[in-house]
């Protein structure tokens, strides 16, 4: 790292500290991870802005527990300590005291040699993979919690004797030996304030009392939704909805959370199969090229075959977006991006736009 860097991001660089983790246990932010040592206690020069953080607990055994993250907007020169709770295997937040964080801070230079440094190598990779994702908007979209868990939390619905009785009499139901297992399973329920706040997309693509000509042209081209999430939930920033897009990619592909696998797949059809919005937009769909461009780059080869590519999803989709944008009224700089961004998907991955998909192949339904 040139020295003249090192310095300022020593100066100016956020530090995360964790105490007490044991050692062992798998730690990350961004796109790096380690294993905890011994004399681990934090990471420092983090450049300022949106981060991912996440950790792992693991057992004797060398059983990795599932994992947990949050998001967090460092500020320049700021100093965020953390304590690791062993009983609950989890990091605890806000417990630290005034004082100790006082004299945490005034003990940087004695603190630095347990610290890891942040690897400003990657930092443009996740630059790319953020740069739509706003701190306001993303405060949206988190867990009331605010943590990214790779796994749903439920909690059993509270009932009585008397209501599971009701309940049975009501659906007829008397379970007998012969009653199926995921009948005699509790009522669960997703644990309040855990769930990521994805926007939601409706799955009519048409406006209410909509023509028959309207129904046709709005099925085949969602403009119609787009345009009406861009005035509801993407209204104070157009962008926001970019943002999301790359808010869900880090949340499955880091944060390892399969809805938000699932969000993202529902965006990128969307702004796929959109006609007039594209012409409306340029500059919105010009952003959207390079986001889905350095997305594309970083999916690692044997998890793009088997999940990202499956049914053809993004074959698919980026046929129909390819079509569109050639058939388009857009700006033709817009296009000359698009020509660009088909011939690099065709030589890296020889896929081929020119030809219609085949119709033995999975179609993918919403």
């Amino acid at each position: 790292m040139d020295p003249q860097l090192a310095k300022r991001l020593f100066e100016k660089g956020a530090i995360f500290i964790l105490l007490d983790v044991p050692v062992g246990t798998e730690f990350g932010i961004d796109y790096n991870s380690w294993e905890v040592g011994p004399n681990f206690k934090g990471v420092k020069m983090i450049p300022p802005g949106i981060h991912f953080v996440y950790y792992s607990s693991v057992s004797n055994t060398h059983d990795v527990a599932p994992r947990t993250g949050f998001f967090y907007n460092f500020q320049p020169s700021e100093m965020i300590i953390r304590k690791w709770d062993k009983y609950n295997e989890d990091m605890l937040g806000d417990s630290v005291s005034a004082e100790e964080q006082e004299r945490m801070e005034s003990s940087k230079k004695e603190l630095d040699r347990y610290l890891g440094a942040y690897p400003y190598e990657s930092y443009k990779k996740w630059i790319s993979l953020t740069s739509n994702l706003r701190p306001q908007f993303l405060d949206k979209l988190l867990p009331l919690n605010r943590k990214i868990c790779s796994v749903t939390e439920f909690i059993s619905e509270k009932s009585t004797s008397q209501s599971r009785s009701e309940a049975k009499k009501s659906r007829g139901d008397v379970k007998t030996d012969d009653t199926p297992d995921e009948q005699r399973l509790p009522n669960m329920a997703i644990t309040p304030g855990t769930e990521i706040r994805f926007t939601l997309i409706p799955k009519q693509t048409y406006p209410v009392g909509a023509s028959p000509e309207e129904v046709t042209r709005y099925s085949m081209d969602h403009s119609f939704v787009l345009e009406s999430l861009l005035k509801t939930g993407y209204e104070v920033e157009m962008t926001d909805i970019l943002g999301e897009l790359q808010f869900a990619f880090i949340c499955f592909l880091i944060g390892q959370v399969y809805d938000a696998f699932e969000q993202w797949k529902k965006l990128v059809r969307l702004l796929c199969m959109c006609d007039e919005a594209m012409a409306k937009h340029p500059e919105l769909y010009a952003q959207f090229i390079s986001t889905i461009h350095y997305q594309i780059q970083e999916i690692p080869e044997d998890f793009f075959v088997d999940i990202v590519s499956q049914n053809n999803f993004l074959v698919s989709v980026l046929h129909t977006f390819f079509e569109n944008l050639e058939s388009s009224t857009t700006l033709p700089t817009l296009k000359e991006k698009g020509q660009k961004f088909r011939t690099h998907l065709q030589k890296r991955f020889n896929w081929d736009f020119t030809a219609d998909p085949d119709e033995d192949c999975p179609v993918v339904v919403e």
